[in-house]
């Protein structure tokens, strides 16, 4: 048999859910604003009723004080039942309404009473103010009980005082009106409360639908939960309001954006600037995974809007996966480039032992020394017009691999670069990513050709690839320089669109720029200036020349194969050219 279940305890105490607390609490103070504002009104009502009723018996006796006849028939007769005193008195009584009417003498001795028994005797409470002169109101006790009392002095044709004259109110009477008022006051404070609930209740379900009907408990984890995660992941996130302003933005968004916390309640272009990255997140690039470089990072986008109208960004940073990528694609042209050297070089062998055991040694001589004398001219072509070893060994590599591919890689008769370049490594870049894309375009066309120029023009450096591809449409021409911009199939590693797009920012943060334009004979033709890329000769002759890293090249140009070949025409890189170099423009 299963365990009896244990009973349920009856909870006390608040409700758990926001809605339940916030109608609960909206009720509660509903009800208490309104029994306060009973209460305070009913107050007031009590004494102004008291008020209200001393002055009407005051206002009697003043009425009844003030008849000339009355003063001269207490003088003149006595007290008694049929006296004219109490005839005037009674009828004064019936026709105001009051509960008494009492004229007294200077003794205090009623003249007349609505009980015919209290006439001749002295009145209850003490008549002394009003026999000296003064007008009193008040509520005391006497015969009749509790009542609102005016009294005021009676006075003869002379203006002597000659008694008083006191009238009472009942007071049951005040109380009544006051009861009476208080039914329709509850009224007025019920539909108050009830007003005021079924604004609560609307109210709370908005409460409740804003909050998805959670406990405070689970709300305020909540709250602690998400600033662990956003500070926590390794994801930039950012929380734009319906007005496009930042609100949010956690520690990695600050990292890959660059900016810090007095970005939150600012717009996304006061924030970041004008550029891509603004569009991406701001929505005016729509799509996903989109790529976006944000100074030295290369970042994915992926933008989400949210139900208020509002929106959040992730941003992921993709600069080590695209250096690995580029690294990769490098490997794969240097193994492409192996892969020709190989069967070249197997085909060079075979011949070779071909021509020993024909026995035919002066033959063999002359095909090494043609094949060694190949790989030095290659060498030296380049860096005999390019002194800079790093732009010489990746432009040696990227013969190999032009080779390859059946392009035609060649240097520009007016290609002259010395070894003065203050960033060589930002230039290796710019070439390597122009060079490849210039490969990627003229790749199986017939008479494929790229044709590299650099040149130094004082302290400028100013570097032209031109193809003979199908070239770039004027409408384009700024478009390739754009973040994630590509009409070439994305390799495995991840999405292009970010190889020249470095390019310009590289060229931009030395002060310069890039463009494209169409080559002379068709083709593009992609032209980097670089204004301050060269160091000032004298402080470049302090620093020894590197010696160029390519097998079976020279520094030296006194060669004379290579002052043969070159002259002014165009150095072609052979495809024999030293293939172990490391690219480095990916």
């Amino acid at each position: 048999m299963s365990p009896t279940p244990p009973a349920r305890r009856l909870r006390l105490g608040l409700p758990r859910r926001v809605f339940s607390q916030v109608l609960l609490m909206q009720v509660a103070i509903a009800a208490g604003v309104a029994v306060l504002v009973t209460g305070l009104f009913l107050a007031p009502l009590s004494q102004q009723l008291d008020d209200q009723a001393m002055r009407r018996a005051l206002a009697i006796a003043q009425t009844t004080a003030a008849l000339p006849q009355l003063a001269e028939d207490l003088t003149s007769t006595r007290a008694s039942v049929d006296g004219p005193v109490q005839a005037e008195a009674e009828r004064i009584r019936k026709a105001s309404g009051a509960e008494y009417v009492v004229v007294m003498n200077m003794d205090g001795i009623r003249w007349s009473h609505p009980d015919p028994k209290q006439i001749g005797s002295v009145v209850s409470t003490d008549p002394r103010q009003a026999l000296a002169g003064q007008e009193i109101m008040q509520i005391d006790n006497g015969t009749l009980g509790r009542s609102a009392r005016g009294k005021v002095p009676l006075r003869d044709s002379a203006g002597k005082i000659v008694g008083a004259v006191s009238v009472g109110i009942e007071y049951n009477s005040v109380r009544a009106r006051l009861i009476h008022a208080i039914p329709g006051l509850l009224a007025y404070a019920g539909a108050a409360l009830a007003i005021g609930s079924l604004v609560a209740y609307l109210i709370s379900r908005r409460v409740q639908r804003q909050t998805r009907d959670l406990a405070f408990s689970d709300i305020s984890s909540l709250l602690v939960e998400r600033e662990a995660m956003l500070h926590g992941i390794r994801e930039g996130v950012v929380a734009l309001d319906r007005g496009g302003r930042v609100r949010l933005l956690n520690d990695e968004a600050q990292r890959l954006l660059g900016i810090g916390e007095e970005a939150v309640g600012r717009s996304l272009d006061e924030a970041l600037g004008e550029g891509r990255t603004t569009d991406v997140l701001a929505g005016r690039v729509t799509g996903t995974d989109l790529l976006t470089v944000r100074g030295q990072r290369v970042l994915v986008a992926n933008r989400m809007p949210t139900d208020d109208g509002g929106a959040v960004a992730t941003l992921r940073d993709r600069t080590e996966l695209e250096q690995l990528g580029r690294e990769l694609d490098s490997t794969r042209g240097l193994i492409d480039a192996l892969r020709a050297q190989d069967h070249e070089h197997a085909n060079r062998m075979h011949t070779l032992l071909g021509l020993l055991e024909l026995e035919m040694y002066d033959d063999a001589v002359e095909f090494v020394g043609e094949v060694v004398g190949d790989h030095r001219a290659t060498a030296e072509q380049v860096t005999e017009k390019i002194h800079d070893p790093l732009l010489a060994a990746v432009l040696v590599g990227k013969a190999a691999v032009a080779a390859e591919r059946g392009v035609t890689l060649s240097l520009a008769a007016r290609t002259l670069l010395p070894d003065r370049l203050i960033d060589p490594r930002g230039l290796v870049t710019m070439v390597g990513n122009l060079v490849d894309n210039a490969l990627d375009a003229v790749a199986g066309t017939p008479h494929a050709r790229v044709e590299v120029e650099l040149r130094a023009e004082g302290r400028a450096a100013v570097l032209r690839v031109r193809d003979t591809g199908p070239g770039v449409p004027v409408e384009q021409r700024e478009l390739v320089f754009a973040d994630g911009w590509s009409t070439k199939k994305p390799p495995a590693h991840g999405k292009r669109g970010i190889g020249l797009s470095l390019v310009r920012r590289l060229a931009e943060r030395q002060g310069g720029s890039a463009r494209v334009t169409e080559a002379d004979g068709g083709g593009a033709e992609f032209i980097v200036v670089l204004p301050e890329a060269l160091a000032d000769p004298g402080l470049a002759a302090q620093t020894p020349a590197h010696p160029l890293l390519v097998p079976g090249s020279r520094t030296d140009s006194g060669d004379p194969l290579t002052s043969g070949r070159t002259g002014e025409r165009d150095a072609v890189l052979e495809p024999e050219a030293a293939a172990a170099t490391e690219e480095e423009s990916s």
